[in-house]
């Protein structure tokens, strides 16, 4: 049952990310499609948007979309995020939440775009499209405890969402915000390693991938540590150990350590502007 009856939704770009929150939300029932609004200046991603959300409304202006919204997702690049804000600016008002999925922009810079404090800095990642989200949410000061919860409710229809201390959030970013690309290298190399021990590429691909996904979910529903679960399937002188000496020997937990904070890093740049 939809509980924003009374809430107009919007969007500023139309992309993947946008596309994937808007479907997520309406599929869970918790917004209307047709009390969404979303603006785009690329035709493929307005029309990909109309597709996965049919009853909602594609405008041509920014600022269109600010004044039909009460909830409006920032959902732009960061080298994007100036221009975006400026073109709404004067369409802000204290009634209207906003909320950025733009990485690595802080919220002080948020604030001082926008000209109001009603702003929350959201990092989700891309799985919300098949509604496995890993999210988390930092709010300025100007963001009620009911904004709070809104947003909570809302991420959490696509996945799983956590509060957090703002300056965390560029380490969300290089940890579950592009920990989804390390993870398909991963599953890409498992398979590949099944392919060069002699197993055909289809059965190898869904191997991979059924593993990393089982795997994930003990992690999730026994609560346990990793390096538990690792010892629960490795045996004295077995296939298992073989194999972690190999990765041990490559240093992989130290190569995605690194990755990690290079993509921090990135996220901290982004934040200040660099290109």
């Amino acid at each position: 049952m939809n509980t924003n009856a009374d809430r107009q939704f919007g969007f500023i770009g139309a992309g993947r990310m946008a596309r994937a929150l808007a479907s997520g939300f309406c599929s869970a029932g918790l917004v209307d499609p047709a009390t969404i609004w979303a603006a785009d200046p690329v035709d493929v991603a307005r029309e990909s948007f109309l597709q996965h959300v049919p009853a909602s409304h594609l405008v041509s202006s920014n600022s269109e979309v600010v004044r039909q919204a009460d909830v409006i997702v920032l959902s732009v690049k960061p080298q994007q995020i100036d221009q975006a804000m400026e073109s709404v600016r004067d369409s802000v008002s204290p009634d209207k939440l906003f909320l950025s999925i733009a990485a690595g922009v802080p919220l002080a810079r948020l604030t001082r775009g926008l000209v109001t404090e009603r702003c929350i800095r959201v990092m989700p990642n891309t799985p919300c499209l098949v509604s496995r989200c890993a999210a988390a949410y930092s709010s300025a000061p100007g963001a009620t405890d009911e904004d709070q919860q809104l947003v909570r409710q809302l991420l959490e229809s696509v996945g799983t969402a956590i509060p957090v201390e703002e300056n965390l959030l560029d380490a969300v970013t290089g940890l579950s915000g592009s920990g989804p690309a390390f993870v398909y290298q991963f599953i890409a190399a498992l398979r590949d390693g099944g392919v060069c021990q002699g197993l055909p590429l289809e059965a190898a691909a869904q191997l991979a991938a059924q593993t990393v996904l089982g795997a994930a979910e003990m992690v999730i529903q026994t609560g346990r540590d990793p390096a538990e679960l690792t010892n629960d399937v490795t045996s004295p002188g077995g296939t298992t150990l073989a194999g972690l000496k190999v990765l041990e020997e490559k240093q992989m937990q130290a190569t995605l350590i690194a990755a990690v904070e290079a993509a921090t890093k990135r996220s901290i740049e982004l934040g200040k502007g660099s290109t």
